[in-house]
């Protein structure tokens, strides 16, 4: 405390309090491991919670509770409620009981929580159209691989799905043929199945908008390479795509399916400019041999995250998570919303 005149005699410190009741809402995908994100640094923080699950996979949840209640969590600290997003949500967001709001799904809800949240303490993780820039890079199958796996596992219904891939000119002829032939040996079939590799989308509803936006991209100049096929209602092959504009939905929107094109570029500015040229910013990937490139990529994009040498698919669960534009505001990972979770509270005594 001496830094300041006139507090040579004083002895300072700051203690983190719980916020109170915080509501948190989870999407589909990863059901079980997103609410889990928001339960364990909440009443690690000393709050409770009101955990809404997504309409559509709220088992999980449910579990979760129950696991809690027999491990001896007070009643009440701990409660679920199902239902329509539409309706339980804005009542959550809107009670002046509850004093922050944790989301996690699409950037239109996410808006609308922000306008309805006020003063609310509000952590966001929204969408994304990950890129990966791959550069002159010798090793070229292990990108490939890397790429194949970012972009379709869990059928690209993953927040940080590889949806834009960026590559050298020099290579970009090796890069697609290898790319194309390693995704043509995905298996699809029943999620159950622990050989599948890809299976159904969430509902019927999402092929046919992917369908539209494959359809869009094709008819601006982009060419369809692998995939687009339908394996019944819900399932769509791997595909890609080369040559896609930058307007189309394909590019500035997130998919949210196993779909993702690959576009070339001369040098490494063009290529960041590319990353760069999107709302979203969750986190991203390069593949280079240079570590004047890395370093210049990590500085010059524009994103919560950054993996070099990786896919941005690639994410742990202490690690901090939370992306910049459009992906939202707030932090991720068991420090990081133990932290957005508290309030720190100052406390001096003088002598």
């Amino acid at each position: 405390m001496d830094a300041a005149i006139g507090s040579e005699e004083k002895f300072g410190f700051t203690v983190r309090e719980p916020l109170g009741v915080i509501a948190a809402i989870t999407p589909f995908n990863f059901p079980y491991n997103l609410a889990a994100h928001k339960l364990g640094p909440a009443i690690a923080a000393g709050n409770t919670i009101v955990l809404k699950p997504a309409s559509q996979t709220p088992l999980s949840s449910l579990f979760i509770a129950e696991l809690f209640e027999k491990a001896g969590l007070p009643k009440g600290v701990l409660n679920v409620i199902t239902g329509s997003g539409a309706v339980i949500g804005d009542l959550l967001v809107t009670d002046e009981r509850v004093k922050m709001v944790t989301f996690t799904g699409s950037l239109e809800v996410g808006q609308r929580i922000k306008k309805l949240a006020g003063l609310k303490r509000v952590t966001l993780e929204l969408g994304s159209n990950s890129p990966v820039i791959i550069d002159k890079v010798q090793d070229l199958d292990r990108a490939v691989n890397k790429c194949v796996m970012g972009s379709f596992a869990y059928s690209g219904q993953v927040c940080i799905s590889v949806q834009r891939i960026y590559v050298h000119e020099d290579i970009y002829d090796a890069f697609l043929e290898k790319f194309t032939q390693v995704a043509q040996t995905l298996k699809i079939g029943d999620p159950l199945n622990e050989g599948t590799d890809i299976s159904a989308l969430i509902h019927p509803n999402e092929i046919t908008r992917i369908q539209e936006w494959i359809e869009e991209a094709e008819s601006e100049g982009a060419t369809k390479v692998l995939g687009g096929d339908l394996f019944n209602e819900t399932i769509l092959s791997p595909t890609i795509l080369t040559n896609v504009p930058h307007h189309v939905s394909l590019c500035t929107l997130e998919a949210f399916a196993p779909v993702v094109f690959v576009n070339k570029f001369k040098d490494i500015d063009e290529a960041i400019k590319d990353a760069n040229n999107s709302q979203y910013g969750l986190q991203a990937g390069i593949f280079t041999d240079s570590i004047q490139t890395a370093l210049k990529a990590v500085k010059e994009i524009e994103s919560g995250g950054i993996n070099v040498n990786d896919v941005p698919t690639f994410r742990v669960d202490h690690m901090p998570y939370g992306g910049v534009k459009n992906s939202g505001t707030g932090k991720e990972g068991i420090k990081y919303s133990t932290e957005e979770m508290t309030e720190i509270k100052f406390i001096s005594f003088s002598s």
